[in-house]
């Protein structure tokens, strides 16, 4: 093995493991986001009003983002 053949062999290893320890992290507010959805966002339902709407909203349309983007919806549509 040359040396930059070792050279792109020890970057791609670095890269793997940085790409694991960021999906890690996306996996872990999945898993935060499901149990937040579970407990109805903290809601309690005889006290919703439009502010809890508004911020389900705004949090929503965060999310589309990441999904638009992965999916190649919307803007992001080729």
């Amino acid at each position: 093995m040359t040396d930059r053949e070792a050279r792109t062999a020890r970057n791609q290893e670095r890269s793997l493991e940085a790409f694991l320890q960021q999906k890690a992290r996306f996996d872990a507010m999945v898993a935060e986001l499901q149990q937040m959805s579970a407990d109805h966002f903290g809601a309690d339902a005889e006290d919703v009003l439009w502010g809890k709407a508004a911020t389900l909203e705004h949090w929503n349309s965060r999310l589309a983002s990441v999904t638009d983007c992965y999916f190649k919806r919307g803007e992001f549509a080729e």
